[in-house]
């Protein structure tokens, strides 16, 4: 009973706080907050007033740039399997006289993805050796 009652506190929230802040005051909170796993400026100034511990996060930018190369070639590399995968479902299906045409769509394709596998290496292996410095 305790334990639905607090969560019941928490969840609804009913009650406002109207503060005003300079424009410097409010970067200033905006940038802290943004440091900090809080969602939002409210659940970062609520946390603060609340004496509750904040929970600091540390971003390595230069990882951040590999995480967004790998998400894109991610993308790219499950494009070109689609690809794949209906060009051999085509291949299966065809006549004498087409394969010729879907056999060379089919290496170009292979060999777009063997491309992209030879970038996610390269990537991995940045990865590790900045992971191992």
């Amino acid at each position: 009973m305790k334990l639905e009652r607090m969560s019941e506190e928490i969840a609804n929230k009913v009650k406002w706080l109207h503060l005003r802040l300079s424009l410097s005051e409010h970067a200033l909170l905006k940038r802290k907050q943004k440091s900090s796993t809080c969602r939002n400026l409210s659940q970062y100034v609520r946390t603060v007033l609340l004496d509750h511990p904040i929970v600091a996060t540390y971003r390595n930018a230069s990882q951040d740039d590999i995480l967004d190369a790998m998400a894109i070639l991610t993308g790219e590399l499950n494009s070109i399997g689609n690809n794949i995968n209906q060009t051999v479902k085509r291949l299966h299906t065809l006549r004498e006289g087409e394969v010729v045409g879907w056999t060379a769509r089919y290496a170009s394709e292979s060999q777009q993805l063997l491309n992209k596998i030879a970038e996610v290496k390269v990537l991995l292996n940045t990865m590790a050796e900045r992971w191992l410095r």
